[in-house]
């Protein structure tokens, strides 16, 4: 099974919350050598976002993201997991999950409507 972990910041840390984290390059080591990461990249700030949105046939245009969010989008991971199980454990080793959040959602079953 497929997930997109998205890996979000708080953007108002409080001191030692991240204390004893892991490294987030071991965990990346670790991910790839069992072929669970399977991309990744960071994203722009959100202030950067462009949202999209048709209503009555015409194209709306937002600068800035459009969902209200405590928590900013820093970047993903697409993981290939057994099942949730699974991908909790695998995000809750990853780093961010200690000062951020981690938000695991599963991709659509191919050939499912």
């Amino acid at each position: 099974m497929k997930y997109l972990m998205l890996v979000c910041i708080d953007p108002d840390p409080k001191p030692g919350q991240a204390d004893g984290a892991p490294d987030v390059d071991d965990w990346v080591k670790e991910m790839d050598s069992k072929q669970i990461r399977l991309m990744c990249n960071r994203v722009l700030q959100a202030r950067d976002a462009t949202t999209v949105l048709v209503r009555n046939r015409e194209v709306l245009l937002t600068d800035g993201p459009y969902a209200e969010t405590k928590d900013l989008i820093a970047g993903f991971d697409v993981l290939e997991c057994a099942d949730i199980d699974e991908a909790i454990q695998v995000a809750a080793r990853h780093p961010m999950a200690w000062s951020g959040v981690i938000e695991l959602r599963p991709f659509w079953p191919d050939g499912e409507d």
